[in-house]
């Protein structure tokens, strides 16, 4: 049976910088569940950061130029996360590996799990199209990241997959 991984908070895990989650209730997500084909995953909390903490945006790109060194990820304030972001998608990347992971729903407009669009860098709760670092780097390896708003395209592909 093939697994899939998903963000922690979006099964209700209070992982989310601010202590919350953004728990889904989806009939699909509920089955993934009872299959026990879910592999959780919060890369922020993997790479060992707090709850609560700091919120963090990507300035100057998005994952991708986070990975290629040409934009960092920095804690609203001031502080430079990159290399803790850098690590969790590490960390989510080999999960996929361990559990032959294809297909993940990462939450999106997060600086690690955006799989379409992410905030912009200036804490101002602007949007702009790009991938977060973990989405970015399980792009790389040929994983495909949905958000939790493409659920059901998400199970179309995991059931292909394992055809």
């Amino acid at each position: 049976m093939e697994k899939l991984l998903v963000s922690a908070c979006l099964l209700g895990k209070r992982v989310r910088y601010d202590g919350g989650s953004l728990a889904l209730t989806d009939q699909i997500v509920e089955r993934w569940l009872s299959e026990g084909r879910i592999v959780s995953v919060c890369p922020e909390v993997e790479a060992g950061m707090s709850i609560p903490r700091k919120p963090a945006e990507i300035v100057a790109g998005d994952g991708e130029k986070v990975l290629s060194g040409e934009a960092m990820v920095a804690e609203k304030g001031g502080g430079e996360v990159t290399d803790e972001f850098i690590t969790g998608a590490q960390v989510a990347l080999e999960l996929c590996h361990r559990f032959h992971i294809k297909v993940a729903v990462l939450a999106e407009f997060s600086p690690s799990c955006g799989s379409s669009a992410i905030y912009d860098g200036s804490f101002s709760g602007k949007k702009v199209p790009g991938m977060g670092v973990t989405a970015a780097l399980l792009r790389r390896h040929g994983v495909r990241v949905f958000s939790q708003y493409e659920v059901a395209a998400a199970d179309e592909m995991i059931r292909s997959v394992g055809e």
